[in-house]
């Protein structure tokens, strides 16, 4: 009976005893010094350690600085001007494609994205920047003595002035060499015709010599030769001389007159030498471009 009893005492204290142990280990896990002695401390649970949040990346700011006061984006203009890498106009546009060449350059020297565009930080940056650079004076000199302005161009009416006063200058030159050959001309006509149809002007001008066949053959005879320089320049083969010469014939009292252009180059003898009509002028301009005639007379 007695062992009976201390059996079942037995058996309600177990129990108590794990209810105890229980709490017993809460207290020490909190605080180890609560443990009971002999006890082994209980190893902490491990601190599940929470992902940090991470932060999502923000976009690069440059609507503040192109949406800047006017007065502000012509301050970069200038920095950039001032650094030597814009060379436009101060008119506040930084969305230009020389004020976006400029920042990007600007940028890429920095080491900053080269999108030509400025961020606020960037913006001060630059502004910081060109102000360091000391400041370009003007040479005294050139101060005090500006070159002068260009020369206005010439109107119309003074280029056509101009230009005739050098033909005219160009005339003057050419007139006695021109006047000289012309006379030589008119001394040989006389001479052949004084000789019977016989001299070197014959054999060069093959029209005048007609001309003296057939007056002669008509009974007619000769009165004055009057000549005119028409025309006097360099050619490719010397001066050339085209001379407007008139032919007189007579028939008892009456006078006729045959105009006759003579053409030729200078030379001994004289060289192309041709006649024309008076009225052939496609002919004589025809003769003037062969020979390359540029006229010292007109």
């Amino acid at each position: 009976m007695r062992l009976a009893l201390g059996t079942l005492l037995l058996l309600w204290a177990a129990p108590m005893a794990f209810a105890q142990s229980a709490g017993e280990v809460e207290r020490c896990f909190q605080n180890p010094a609560n443990c009971p002695s002999g006890a082994p401390a209980p190893a902490p649970a491990p601190a599940a350690t929470a992902p940090a949040p991470q932060r999502p990346t923000a976009s690069p700011d440059y609507a503040t600085v192109l949406k800047s006061s006017e007065a502000e984006r012509r301050k970069l203009q200038e920095s950039l001007h001032t650094l030597d890498k814009y060379n436009g106009p101060i008119d506040g546009n930084l969305q230009s494609e020389a004020s976006e060449k400029a920042i990007a350059d600007w940028q890429k020297g920095h080491g900053l994205a080269a999108v030509g565009k400025l961020t606020p930080t960037e913006a001060v940056t630059l502004n910081n920047e060109a102000a360091r650079v000391p400041i370009k004076r003007i040479n005294p000199t050139a101060a005090t003595n500006p070159p002068p302005p260009p020369a206005a161009a010439p109107s119309n009416a003074e280029a056509l002035k101009a230009l005739r006063t050098r033909l005219a200058e160009r005339h003057r030159a050419a007139e006695p060499k021109a006047q000289a050959a012309v006379q030589a001309l008119v001394r040989d006509l006389t001479a052949y015709m004084a000789a019977g149809g016989k001299g070197v002007a014959g054999e060069q001008f093959a029209g005048f010599a007609k001309w003296y066949a057939d007056t002669k053959a008509a009974g007619r005879g000769f009165g004055d030769i009057k000549p005119t320089v028409e025309d006097y320049g360099d050619a490719k083969s010397g001066d050339a001389v085209t001379a407007e010469v008139s032919l007189q014939s007579l028939q008892g009292d009456t006078a006729s007159s045959q105009c006759m252009m003579f053409a030729w180059i200078e030379g001994s003898p004289r060289k192309e030498t041709q006649t024309f009509s008076c009225d052939d002028v496609a002919g004589i301009e025809k003769w003037k471009t062969g020979q390359s005639l540029k006229s010292a007379w007109r």
